[in-house]
């Protein structure tokens, strides 16, 4: 054989390696240097910068809450900054006295608290049973729970206004906590079912031979292994009832009206009264990002373990 012959290089093997540079190292894509690169001082810095940036409105929003009418009305927000004496906290003293956002503050309290403990107590025993209880049509029911997902409640707005006529409850905080509760059970059932269903079937098994009955179960092996998934579906139903408007708009008197049906009354004059608007929203901001940081170690948890499953 030649030394031509003998110095040729072989033909890449089948399939397609990665290709190598003159060192032998995997010579990487445009792509690779991106992933790379995201991970360096400079993009974190960028990405700092955004967030602050994506939090100006909502330091606006405090700062506004804390400056008189006058001052509001005068000059920006951002004044404030090097003016540290237009800060007061007259306008949140004033609100504590206004019986209209004192009394929407608690009927938001009413409309959200039960209406987000009832999803997730029936979601999790209806989820527990699609999951884990065999029964005729399970999953035939389970594929309707799950085609209710697509309906929008706005198409029941109208017949169930009509059905709330006729029962006596139309514009009653009670009114507003079940169609809260109806349309939220479908998203939490399948939410539930899913994570329930990927727990060991070997725990379930070695609970029945004990002794276990199914509540049991339910209650000691399900409840404290679906903890992530439950708090994760406890703070997102609480965020979409505090912060509905739509459901207030329509079957919320004025006496049992919410505080996002308070604040959008008083835009209507918005001028005249921004010191209210500013501190009676971030009051209502300020619960939320309270419950969500509360839970926050739940929450990771649980969108861990649902992107593990």
């Amino acid at each position: 054989m030649s030394d031509d012959a003998a110095t040729t290089e072989a033909p890449p093997a089948a399939g397609g390696g990665p290709e190598t540079g003159s060192d032998g190292a995997p010579r990487r894509t445009v792509a690779s240097r991106l992933v790379g690169a995201l991970g360096s001082g400079l993009v974190q810095l960028l990405l700092v910068l955004i967030a602050l940036f994506w939090l100006v409105p909502t330091l606006g929003l405090f700062v506004s809450s804390l400056r008189s009418p006058a001052d509001n009305a005068s000059s920006g927000w951002w004044t404030a900054l090097l003016q540290p004496a237009q800060l007061t906290m007259d306008n949140y003293a004033k609100l504590l006295e206004n019986a209209v956002f004192t009394g929407s503050f608690l009927n938001t309290i009413l409309i959200t608290v039960p209406s987000t403990l009832l999803i997730v107590v029936i979601a999790a025993l209806a989820a527990y049973a699609f999951a884990w209880l065999e029964f005729p049509g399970r999953d035939w029911l389970f594929l309707g729970v799950v085609g209710l997902l697509v309906v929008p409640l706005q198409v029941a707005l109208v017949p169930i206004a009509q059905l709330y006529g006729g029962l006596g409850i139309y514009g009653s905080i009670a009114g507003v906590v079940l169609f809260h509760v109806g349309f939220g059970l479908p998203f939490a059932i399948f939410l539930l079912r899913n994570f329930f269903a990927a727990i060991p079937r070997d725990l379930l098994e070695a609970a029945r031979m004990d002794g276990g009955k199914e509540f049991t179960i339910f209650r000691r092996v399900i409840l404290p292994l679906g903890g992530p998934a439950i708090a994760s579906l406890t703070i997102f139903q609480f965020l979409w009832v505090w912060n509905d408007l739509l459901v207030a708009l329509v079957f919320a008197d004025a006496a049992n009206q919410p505080m996002t049906k308070a604040l959008q009354a008083e835009m209507r004059q918005f001028g005249a009264n921004i010191d209210i608007i500013s501190s009676g929203a971030f009051i209502s901001m300020l619960v939320p990002l309270v419950v969500f940081f509360a839970f926050q170690r739940y929450f990771v948890q649980g969108v861990m373990a649902g992107a593990v499953k």
